[in-house]
């Protein structure tokens, strides 16, 4: 195998375990900046020796003892920790002795716990929302700096001072590295599934920017939610969430034309759509509506989706269901973003006139001022209605309000189409 071959062994082999591997050493040594810079270490090494060496046969084992090596070393020079380092030293000691195989089921023994308790520390709420964002795909995703500040657009050093001032202040406020329980787990669940949909989001409709996806966001958001749902089967939010994700993902080759330009909802190839990804969100659904009880805001809109993707054409959606199914989201997560969704979706099951009554009633909302898609919506129904005029000054505003390239061209195009429109009826 050639030295760059071996590399593309590693960064792949980086990929998947460097989570468990953090995980790991952070439940040993209760420090996830500590357990962070170990495992960067294991992987210099890794980059030393591999190419002169190979591969070895169980590469996540060989980093964990190599990073627990560190680890022991470490805690002697600063001699401080000494019964941690007494029983670091006779674990390593211990496995030394047991074949790789014994040392991989050992590691798996803790897999599950170690990453749960990983996700919940990096996605603590002591943390500011985007050093959350920034933490978990550094310690969960195996992002680099420079992949996190590109995905969003902000500058590298920027990233860097997010991911240390997060770690700084998780060893600060002393935040334990366990699984939260009792009327805790709730509150700290809604945490970690917040951070993961503000990924997906992201990527689905991308903030700012040249292109309106990023697709690779979306695919770790669906990898964290997918393992987050195999780490606790029995959250009915969490497979809300997950079938989400697996819905709107299976849009995504539909979702942009040649150039990279938007492709709207109903204007979208549904002979496009993955129905792979369809029928595992359909399935997720599923088992979470069978957990009982009252559906939470993501199994809504998990609902909500799932009514889009079962239509084979948009003329076919039921749209007095997903009206309905907003109505509800409404009463148990009220929100204005919330209202003006419900409007699309009156609109639709009852007539343009119908949404922009209850748009208008937000016009006034403070949280909606800059919200490019106010202004999006009332433009969309007030050209249903033949209003063309005020419909191009809304999508001109909307094109003031966005910072995504890709959207502002869009919504300029409209505003021109409503002038020519205009313009031949006069």
């Amino acid at each position: 195998m050639s030295v760059t071959d071996t590399h593309r062994t590693i960064d792949a082999v980086w990929r998947i375990e460097s989570a468990r591997l953090i995980a790991g050493l952070a439940r040993m040594l209760r420090d996830v900046g500590l357990a962070e810079e170990l495992a960067q270490d294991a992987l210099v090494v890794a980059l030393e020796q591999w190419p002169q060496t190979g591969v070895p046969d169980n590469p996540g084992a060989w980093l964990m003892t190599t990073a627990k090596h560190r680890a022991i070393d470490r805690l002697r020079r600063s001699k401080l920790l000494e019964r941690k380092h007494l029983e670091l030293m006779h674990e390593l000691e211990a496995e030394q002795e047991q074949q790789v195989s014994v040392v991989e089921a050992a590691l798996d023994d803790h897999i599950g716990d170690d990453l749960l308790r990983l996700m919940f520390t990096a996605c603590h709420p002591v943390l500011p929302i985007d050093a959350r964002v920034a933490l978990t795909l550094r310690l969960l995703g195996g992002l680099t700096t420079g992949e996190i500040a590109r995905a969003f657009l902000v500058p590298e050093p920027t990233i860097a001072q997010r991911i240390v001032r997060a770690k700084r202040s998780l060893t600060k406020a002393q935040v334990p590295f366990e699984v939260p329980r009792g009327e805790e787990l709730a509150a700290r669940l809604s945490s970690v599934l917040g951070v993961i949909y503000l990924i997906f989001n992201e990527g689905y409709s991308a903030t700012a920017g040249d292109d309106w996806m990023r697709p690779a966001l979306c695919e770790e958001a669906l990898r964290l939610g997918r393992v987050l749902a195999g780490l606790v089967p029995q959250e009915a939010e969490v497979l809300g969430l997950v079938a989400l994700m697996e819905i709107q993902a299976s849009r995504t080759r539909a979702r942009t034309g040649p150039g990279g330009e938007p492709v709207l909802l109903l204007e979208q190839n549904r002979a496009h759509w993955d129905r792979l990804l369809i029928g595992r969100g359909l399935a997720a659904l599923e088992r979470a509506e069978k957990l009982g009880g009252t559906l939470g805001p993501y199994a809504l809109q998990a609902a909500i989706a799932a009514c889009h993707a079962r239509a084979l054409t948009a003329e076919a959606t039921d749209w007095p269901r997903i009206a309905a199914l907003y109505a509800t989201l409404a009463q148990l997560a009220p929100s204005p973003v919330i209202e003006l969704n419900r409007a699309v979706a009156l609109s639709m099951a009852f007539g343009p006139a119908a949404g922009l009554e209850l748009v208008d009633t937000l016009l006034d909302e403070p949280a909606l001022a800059n919200y490019h898609l106010l202004p999006t919506v009332r433009g969309d129904l007030l050209a249903r209605l033949d209003r063309l005029d005020e419909a191009r000054t809304e999508f001109e505003r909307a094109a003031t309000l966005t910072q995504n390239l890709r959207e502002r061209e869009l919504l300029l195009e409209r505003a021109r189409t409503c002038a020519a429109a205009a313009a031949d009826k006069s």
